[in-house]
């Protein structure tokens, strides 16, 4: 059984016991969270699409850590022109374990 869900903008897949890194949700470590917006429930042969989410859908999850990615680096440069820009960038998450899926 597997779940397709929305948060922070972007899409998951995923099933019960898997650990996602997801946006940085406002949970704090080892809190249970409940993520409704699902658009997507297969259970073998059974699957159920929402338009666009399914009524009474929810994924349970447990907030294992948070955490920032990998540095993301920027370079602008201008050739010719003594000119040459660097900038960084490291994204927070948040890492959750899936617990249970509803559809």
């Amino acid at each position: 059984m597997y779940a397709v869900f929305k948060t922070g903008g972007k899409q998951y897949k995923a099933s019960t016991g898997d650990v996602l890194r997801v946006e940085k949700l406002p949970a704090g470590s080892g809190d249970s969270i409940e993520l409704n917006e699902v658009l997507m429930v297969a259970d073998g042969e059974d699957i159920r699409v929402g338009a666009p989410t399914l009524d009474g859908g929810k994924v349970t999850a447990e907030v294992v850590s948070h955490g920032r990615g990998e540095k993301v680096r920027i370079i602008k440069f201008k050739r010719r022109k003594h000119h040459m820009k660097q900038m960084g960038h490291r994204q927070h998450y948040t890492e959750i374990k899936i617990t249970g899926i509803e559809g």
